[in-house]
């Protein structure tokens, strides 16, 4: 059974939040927007810090012996390749007369095959004219360079035929002398050699005369492929645009500071587990969410809902309060000054049957030191708690944020509700909150949950949650005060119907426009 339990809880526990992650890197929206600023900024200012060195381009048509309709490139690419050699750097800074080493010139240059038969030639410069003479010289010895090759292979190839037709030239001479030397009188066996000797002269002279033939169409072919290889498109400066260098600089800026950005949330909302939704801070308090409050009071369009709400709130806190003699304690985790604001107003509210005091237990002056209004209740100090009378009501206000004095909690009331901002705590701190307050014996009757994300779709209610995340109500169930072992059968029951309700949706407010739920 218990196997079996861990093994669904497990499975029940996603590894990583994708709901919680999206809400999380939303919300940090300030920090990626301003990484892509940042980098939309240091693109421009590299547009203008360090403009793009002067530049130069030129195209050459190369012909190629072996040009076919279906190439792929393959040629092109390895006049590319060619042009970035340290014999054509080396014969274009011949052409410059430039002492400069072939491999540095090598660095300012590049080749890109446009088509199959079209190469385009970028060079950069110390200057427009430097960049401009570069490129020409190195046209002028790509081609010529492309024209040698041609030519040597066409040499080669007719060299080659021409060898073979002087070796059959020299068996034809070798024929021609052996038919010479025999007499038509002879035996009928001379006869017949004497016969395939006229045969294989005249297949010599047929070969001898195919050979010269295809010397000279080796000879003539290479000019035309050298007259095909030239300069197509002069060498030019390539003008730069400021404009358009900002505006490029500063997209790739802009891109690239969002996706750091975005990395950076997305790192930051994983290792630092802050939940955000308020599902997970019900859970990891063991509370349902009550109420849901923006941080700020909003636009002028908003705020009155935002005051509505506020005095919902402050309705609904002050009849929790009236029907017990217990006294509320509101304390804040991450929002204090909205805390002071909902105490004020569950201080108004209640000041309605007889005098109210919020002792203002929270860190400097919040409430303390404020300058009283007319019809504000009395505010005294966590020092001067002992002071106020019993037969006054009494609302602490306090915090549990870290460096919290725990023990002084049960001063300030017995009941609490927490006022906690969304992802401001982390899960272990909301776990550590819980369990101190349910060790001092101190019940979570609610949560008020301040700056939700206004896209959030979860259900923050939590019918069995006292009974399962407070460790202190947990010790003391109902049939401690007498009652047997039937009266606990009942409490069991009681608690299954409980659960087994329908979650009611806590009240909220948004941030936007969205109706309040």
């Amino acid at each position: 059974m218990t196997t079996s339990t861990t093994s669904e809880s497990s499975a029940a526990t996603p590894l990583l939040d994708l709901q919680a992650l999206v809400v999380a890197v939303r919300r940090r929206r300030r920090l990626w927007g301003a990484m892509a600023l940042l980098g939309m900024l240091a693109g421009a200012a590299v547009a203008v810090v360090l403009p793009p060195a002067p530049a130069a381009v030129t195209k050459v048509l190369v012909a190629h012996q072996e040009d076919q309709p279906n190439d792929t490139g393959t040629l092109i690419r390895t006049d590319a390749q060619l042009l970035a050699t340290t014999r054509i750097a080396d014969q274009a800074l011949k052409i410059l007369k430039s002492p400069e080493k072939p491999e540095d010139f090598m660095k300012d240059y590049r080749g890109t095959g446009l088509t199959n038969n079209v190469l385009q030639i970028d060079v950069t410069g110390k200057t427009d004219t430097e960049a401009v003479a570069r490129a020409k010289a190195l046209a002028e010895a790509f081609v010529a360079d492309h024209a040698k090759r041609i030519q040597d292979i066409a040499d080669a190839n007719a060299q080659g035929l021409l060898d073979q037709r002087d070796r059959m030239e020299t068996e034809l001479a070798d024929v021609n002398k052996s038919i010479g030397g025999r007499s038509p009188d002879s035996d009928p066996a001379d006869a017949a050699n004497l016969e395939s000797l006229f045969a294989r002269r005249a297949e010599l002279t047929s070969q001898i005369s195919d050979f010269g033939q295809r010397a000279e169409e080796a000879r003539v072919g290479a000019p035309q492929l050298v007259a095909g290889t030239q300069i197509v498109d002069a060498p030019r400066a390539v003008r730069s645009s400021l404009p358009k260098a900002l505006v490029t600089d500063g997209v790739i800026g802009l891109v690239l500071g969002l996706f750091l950005g975005l990395a950076l949330a997305a790192v930051g909302v994983v290792v630092a587990d802050r939940p955000v939704l308020r599902r997970d801070i019900a859970a990891n308090l063991g509370a349902s969410v009550i109420a849901e409050l923006p941080r700020r009071s909003g636009r002028l369009w908003q705020r009155r809902r935002t005051r509505v709400a506020r005095e919902r709130l402050a309705t609904t806190l002050a009849r929790t309060s009236r029907g017990s003699a217990e006294p509320l304690s509101l304390l804040e985790l991450g929002c204090a000054r909205s805390t002071a604001v909902i105490a004020l107003g569950l201080a108004r509210a209640l000041g309605e049957d007889g005098p109210v005091t919020v002792v203002d237990g929270l860190p400097g002056t919040q409430l303390s030191g404020r300058r009283p209004k007319p019809g504000d209740p009395t505010v005294v100090g966590g020092e001067k708690a002992a002071t106020v009378s019993p037969q006054e009501q009494r609302i602490g206000v306090g915090s549990v944020a870290p460096g919290t004095a725990w023990t002084d909690l049960q001063h300030l009331g017995s009941r609490t509700v927490l006022v906690v901002r969304a992802g401001h705590g982390s899960a272990a701190w909301l776990h550590t909150v819980a369990r101190q307050l349910a060790d001092q014996h101190i019940p979570v009757i609610g949560v008020v949950l301040i700056d939700p994300d206004p896209r959030d779709r979860t259900d923050g209610t939590l019918w069995d949650g006292l009974a399962n995340a407070l460790r202190g109500h947990s010790e003391r169930p109902t049939w401690q005060n007498g009652g047997g072992t039937a009266h606990a059968a009942q409490s069991v029951g009681e608690g299954r119907r409980i659960t087994e309700r329908q979650p009611i949706r806590a009240a909220r407010v948004p941030d936007n426009d969205q109706e309040v739920r």
